[in-house]
């Protein structure tokens, strides 16, 4: 199991900072890399490109992509692993926030445990990303199991993934911070 150190914001609450996107590239803060993802794994033909982007004056990890149907895919995401081939324990935490800007168009984020170990199995919420930047809370609670029947289990977290998924759309998304946030 892994411990990353707490990071303290100007009230002194410890959230964790998993990433803020200072490094400017596709590192993130607690180590690991941004990744891209699609469909194209399972035959798909969406594609994507996923790349560090200022936005607005803001530093952030940019999304861009062409949501496909055929060949059954469907989706795109940027996806990170939370601890180096261990788990990251976030019981101390109540959910993920997410500061992002959009083209006003509904975006997923999906989380992977060490119970989710088929390919298609998370625990998901989804959020509208508008044409300006915003912060967006996603409490461990709304995250609903997606084809597994196992409670989420927020001592085992492995990865999350900003997704665009399920319909035909462009997709444009910066990210420039995720948080782990603690209870008030």
């Amino acid at each position: 199991m892994e411990t990353l150190s707490p990071n303290y914001d100007r009230n002194g609450r410890s959230d964790l900072i998993i990433d803020d996107f200072s490094s400017g590239d596709l590192r993130s803060r607690i180590g690991s890399s941004w990744r891209l993802v699609s469909d194209a794994v399972m035959g798909g033909v969406s594609h994507g490109e996923l790349v560090p982007y200022v936005e607005s004056g803001r530093a952030c990890l940019r999304l861009t992509a062409d949501v496909r149907l055929e060949n059954n895919g469907g989706f795109v995401q940027a996806s990170l692993d939370l601890a180096n081939n261990e788990l990251l324990d976030a019981s101390a935490y109540a959910g993920f926030e997410i500061e992002v800007f959009g083209n006003g168009e509904k975006y997923n984020l999906h989380v992977r445990t060490s119970d989710t170990r088929l390919s298609w199995q998370s625990y998901r919420a989804s959020f509208k990303a508008t044409a300006g930047w915003q912060r967006v809370r996603l409490p461990f609670s709304e995250l609903v199991p997606h084809r597994i029947d196992i409670p989420l289990n927020v001592r085992t977290l492995k990865r999350i993934g900003l997704v665009a998924i399920g319909r035909a759309f462009a997709a444009e998304l910066c990210l420039a911070s995720v948080i782990l946030y603690r209870r008030s």
